[in-house]
Order: structure tokens, then sequence, then C-alpha cells
């Protein structure tokens, strides 16, 4: 791939591209850029190349960049959200992935509330109950459904998940389809106004797994952005 965001970026959208016509699904997948830790000099090549999505793992750097740069991006908080942080996101955030409690749910929708907006959320599974992260265990995710579908100020849009660091981008497709049978299952219960449309899997590393199991949100950002310098975060 080329060395520049926007060389990059068009090789990642060809690849993505390729994949999804190959399953039947190239209407059905979006990208989202994830931008954390990246100048917003690298944000801006790729929105000039057309892409609007972005993503952001840290509150701060989420709230800087959307003050920052133009005010169509959408914005997506995709890393772990503390409750004491709800409101700063909620004012810029057009979705909020990982939702990993009721309580963080619920906090949003008093925040939503405040300010008059419908909050779009996801909430993360943990599919392989890894300690170090965050989100539902599967067997926990119909009851929590059932206890935010009613908050008004919510819009619960999908499942997220982050499945565990693997030898083979082909180890988490288990994870990928678990997921994807747990969005068939809460919509075929019915317990949601309206039925879930978004599954946010899918990273650098795996997205063609995700693309074939259903993923609608990938989320890629070393393949655009290039590697990461956490000390610059």
């Amino acid at each position: 791939m080329g060395e520049s965001v926007k060389d990059r970026l068009a090789a990642v959208k060809k690849s993505i591209e390729e994949c999804a016509k190959a399953c039947k699904r190239d209407k059905e997948v979006k990208l989202i850029c994830v931008s954390k830790t990246k100048p917003s000099e690298m944000i801006m090549e790729a929105y000039e190349s057309g892409e609007r999505d972005f993503g952001e793992n840290y509150v701060q750097e989420l709230c800087a960049k959307a003050e920052e740069l133009p005010k169509d991006i959408i914005w997506h908080m995709i890393g772990p959200l503390q409750k004491n942080k709800v409101r700063k996101v909620v004012k810029y955030a057009e979705y909020i992935h990982a939702v990993d409690s009721v309580e963080l749910a619920a906090f949003i929708d008093k925040e939503a509330e405040r300010i008059g907006k419908v909050q779009k959320i996801m909430l993360e599974l943990n599919m392989a109950g890894e300690e170090s992260k965050h989100g539902f265990k599967p067997e926990e995710v119909i009851d929590a459904v059932k206890e935010i579908a009613p908050l008004k100020n919510i819009k619960l849009t999908g499942l997220m998940c982050i499945p565990p660091l693997a030898v083979s981008a082909d180890d988490n497709r288990v994870y990928f389809r678990q997921i994807k049978s747990l969005e068939k299952k809460i919509n075929d219960m019915g317990i949601c106004d309206s039925e879930l449309t978004e599954l946010s899997m899918g990273m650098s590393e795996d997205y063609k797994c995700a693309i074939e199991e259903g993923a609608s949100y990938i989320r890629i950002g070393t393949a655009i952005f290039g590697a990461r310098d956490y000390s610059k975060k």
C-alpha cells in the first residue's frame, strides 16, 4: 500500500468493496476510520477523500477534534466510557459503541434527555469472557436489552465486539458468527421498538472475516493511518 493516508485509504476501500461484493453485501458495509492518537491533518486527508465516519477511543481527544474539524463528521466513540465523562461524549458523538452496562446506558439516556437528543448506542459484548476487556457476556445481553430498550432518549442500534487477539484472522470467525446469531435472536424476540441493524466488528487484521459474517460497521485505523505512537495520544 502507498505511504499517504489517501493511498492507504483507497487500498482499504477497494479491499472492502471486493470482499463485500463477493458476499453480496456491497451496499451494507460501512467504514469507520479509527483516528485515535492521529493528528487532525491526517483526518482531513481522509475527509478530503470523502470519508465522514471517524472513531475515537479517548473522550478528551474526541471532543477536541470535534470542536476543530468539519461539523459534518460523524463521530463514533468506540473506546470504554466512564460515567463521569458521558456528558462530554453525548454532546459530540453520533454513536457510542462500547456501552458495557445497563447503568452506563441509563447515564447516557439521562444526559441525552437533558440536551434534547436521542443518542444512538451499541452494546459491547465480551464474546470470549476476557477479564481484560469490558462488555456483556453473551448470556447477559438479552436481559440487558430488555432493561435498556425502554429508555426514551436512547436508540439501541446494534451490537459491538472486539474479539481476542488471534494468530489468524479466521480464528475470530466464531465470535463474529455468535454475535450475528445474538442479533437475530434479539430481533426475533421483538424486544426493541425497531430491529437492531448494526454490527460493529472487524478491524485492520480481521475485517474481511467480519464482513463475511455480517458486520455493518468495520473499524479500521492502522491500515489507513499507519502504526500508532501511544505516547502522543
